[in-house]
């Protein structure tokens, strides 16, 4: 439920509301809007009958949410909501990308992807770390070393870097180093570690699960939404089908699923979404074609050499290309300024 207060409610008004939600055991957050402040009864499960608010001093209305993850719908905030990383705006006008490696290997290797990502115009970096490998004999990334280096292409560049944690240990590395957390697909159920990152100050990039649904997607989301940080984006990856041409099937069809229901940015990542170099180009203009909010793109100069998804990887050059090909795809859709 949400409580919206009238503009001019005083501070012993929201109190009273405040105290009377508290007494019934829930939690609540107080959200400012441009027009209005509402107070967002996040653990409720519509038990509470709107009109108990209805004649509180200061209360202008009450709503009664349908959608239970109710701070990431659009019941909460009906305003596509905007994502700053560092002075990047995900969800704006523009179409994000966000290029880079799957694992920081080398910094010749790190530097010469960063050097195609800066050219290309875009402004966020990508480079894994901590890798959540599937084999345990898999490159595992080279942990705060990778971050050390991800520092220093943020510095050399003016790239802000977007690197994956996966537990509250490393969630204290990447808020040292990095710009934005990435929670991998792995984690997108790891419900202590979204309360963690919802106490960050950093943005967070919110990879779907597997084989997560649309509410099960927004429903993470929620548990970071709900301890503060509002930072959130969303990003589709593909999930697990009986498809066995790609690496996982890219659903695309949940960018406009999402966003008829949800304020949350969404972009696409064709890299994992289909495991197949050869692929990606073809999603990721799909992806854009559909209204995503942006692309991640991993990227190597010599795939062939790879210490972890090679196969998915552009080459620089591939890459650069397929940035002037979505954006042309995204200004043909955006609307017209007249």
């Amino acid at each position: 439920m949400l409580v919206v207060m009238k503009s001019g409610a005083t501070e012993t008004e929201f109190e009273r509301v405040l105290k009377k939600i508290e007494s019934f055991r829930f939690r609540a957050k107080i959200s400012n809007d441009a027009n209005c402040t509402s107070i967002d009864i996040i653990d409720g499960d519509g038990s509470i009958a709107t009109a108990i608010f209805e004649n509180f001093a200061g209360v202008a209305e009450t709503i009664q949410t349908t959608k239970p993850y109710k701070l990431a719908s659009r019941n909460s905030i009906q305003k596509k909501s905007v994502v700053k990383v560092g002075a990047t705006e995900i969800g704006g006008a523009e179409l994000t990308i966000i290029g880079g490696v799957c694992a920081v290997e080398t910094p010749e290797q790190a530097f010469t992807v960063a050097e195609a990502v800066k050219k290309s115009g875009a402004k966020l970096f990508r480079g894994g770390a901590f890798k959540p490998r599937t084999s345990p004999y898999g490159f595992q990334g080279l942990g705060e070393e990778s971050l050390q280096i991800l520092a220093e292409i943020r510095a050399h560049f003016g790239l802000q870097i977007v690197t994956e944690a996966m537990d509250n240990e490393q969630v204290d590395l990447v808020e040292k180093y990095g710009d934005m957390i990435q929670i991998g697909t792995r984690n997108m159920q790891n419900f202590s570690l979204l309360k963690r990152v919802g106490k960050s100050h950093l943005p967070v990039l919110l990879k779907r699960g597997l084989s997560a649904t649309l509410d099960e997607f927004l429903f993470a989301a929620e548990y970071i939404i709900a301890e503060g940080n509002r930072n959130v984006v969303l990003c589709e990856r593909g999930i697990r089908t009986f498809a066995n041409h790609s690496r996982n099937t890219l659903d695309l069809s949940i960018v406009p699923a999402v966003q008829k229901v949800s304020h949350l940015p969404i972009i696409v990542d064709p890299s994992h979404g289909t495991g197949k170099n050869y692929m990606v180009a073809a999603l990721a203009r799909a992806g854009v074609a559909v209204g995503a909010d942006g692309l991640l793109i991993e990227i190597h100069p010599s795939p062939e050499n790879a210490l972890s998804d090679g196969e998915q990887s552009l080459l620089p050059e591939q890459y650069l290309e397929l940035v002037k090909q979505v954006k042309a795809i995204h200004d043909v859709l955006s609307p017209v300024e007249v």
